[in-house]
C-alpha cells in the first residue's frame, strides 16, 4: 500500500482506511490444535467449569486452577497459527483491521497482527492477587504458576483470565471499535457467551455483518452473509470479496 509522504501510516490507517472489526471465538484456533470447551470431547467434558473458571473455583482450589491453566499454556506453546489467523494479518495491508478475541491464546498477534483486544484475558499472563491487580508476562521458557508464586508485592500470582461471574473490563472499548466498523466479520464463535455476544447489537444500521461458520446457521439475523467454511477457507473467501470489492 503506497500513502503520501506526508501521512504517517497510523494515521492513514485510522483516518482512510476502511476499518474492519473481526470478532473471533475459540473456531478460529480450533484449526491450531486448541482444545475448545463447549465441543463434544472439549475441556468441559474434562473439567467442571466451576473448579477452573470461577473465582469459587480459585478460591477453594487454586492449585488445581493452576494446574489447569499450567496445562493450556503447554499446549498453546506447541501449536502455530492456521492459515486464518495469517489471512487476517495479511488484510492490514489494505485495510484498518482490529481483532476482537474472546479467545486467551496468543495466535493472532503470532500470526503478526497488530491490534487485537482480548476480551477474556490472556492465557500468557498472570496477574496480582492484590489491590493493584498489576500484569505480568509469562515467559514461554518457564510456562507454570505455582502456589507461592507471587508479585513483587508480595501477592500470589493468578491466570490474567476474566472468569466466569467476574466483570469484562475491555467490554467497553470492543463495543466502541464495533460501534465505528465499516464491516463486522464473525469467526469461530456460537454467539452463546454473554456479555461478549451483546457486541452485534453495537454495529450501526446498513454496516455489512459477515459470519463465518462452517455448521449450519439457523435464524440467521436479517442482512448478515454466511460463509459456510472454516476460519482458514472462510478467510480466504472473505479476502478474495474484499479485494474484488
Amino acid at each position: 500500500m503506497i500513502f503520501p509522504v506526508h501521512l504517517s501510516y497510523e494515521f492513514y490507517r485510522r483516518n482512510i482506511m476502511k476499518k474492519i472489526v473481526v470478532f473471533t471465538g475459540a473456531g478460529m484456533s480450533a484449526e491450531s490444535g486448541i482444545s475448545t470447551f463447549r465441543d463434544s470431547g472439549g475441556l468441559w467434558d474434562q473439567y467442571r467449569i466451576e473448579d477452573v473458571a470461577t473465582p469459587e473455583g480459585w478460591r477453594k482450589n487454586p492449585e488445581l486452577v493452576l494446574e489447569f491453566y499450567n496445562q493450556r499454556r503447554r499446549q498453546l506453546l506447541e501449536v502455530t497459527p492456521n492459515e486464518g489467523h495469517a489471512g487476517l494479518a495479511e488484510l492490514e495491508a489494505n485495510f484498518d483491521v482490529e481483532i476482537v478475541t474472546q479467545n486467551v491464546d496468543n495466535l493472532h498477534e503470532r500470526a503478526g497482527s497488530s491490534h487485537v483486544l482480548h476480551l477474556h484475558g490472556e492465557l500468557m499472563k498472570v496477574r496480582s492477587t492484590g489491590s493493584g491487580a498489576e500484569v505480568f508476562d509469562v515467559e514461554s521458557s518457564h510456562p507454570d504458576v505455582k502456589l507461592g508464586d507471587k508479585c513483587p508485592k508480595g501477592y500470589q500470582l493468578r491466570p490474567h483470565i476474566v472468569w466466569f461471574g467476574e466483570a469484562v473490563p475491555e467490554f467497553e472499548h470492543a463495543a466502541n471499535l464495533v460501534s465505528n466498523a465499516d464491516m463486522l466479520v464473525i469467526i469461530g464463535t456460537s454467539m452463546q457467551v454473554y456479555p461478549a455476544a451483546g457486541l452485534v447489537n453495537y454495529v450501526k444500521h446498513g454496516t455489512p455483518v459477515w459470519l463465518i461458520d462452517p455448521n449450519v446457521v439457523s435464524n440467521l439475523p436479517a442482512g448478515v452473509r454466511l460463509i459456510a467454511k472454516g476460519a482458514s477457507e472462510g478467510v480466504a473467501e472473505l479476502k478474495t470479496l474484499l479485494m474484488k470489492r
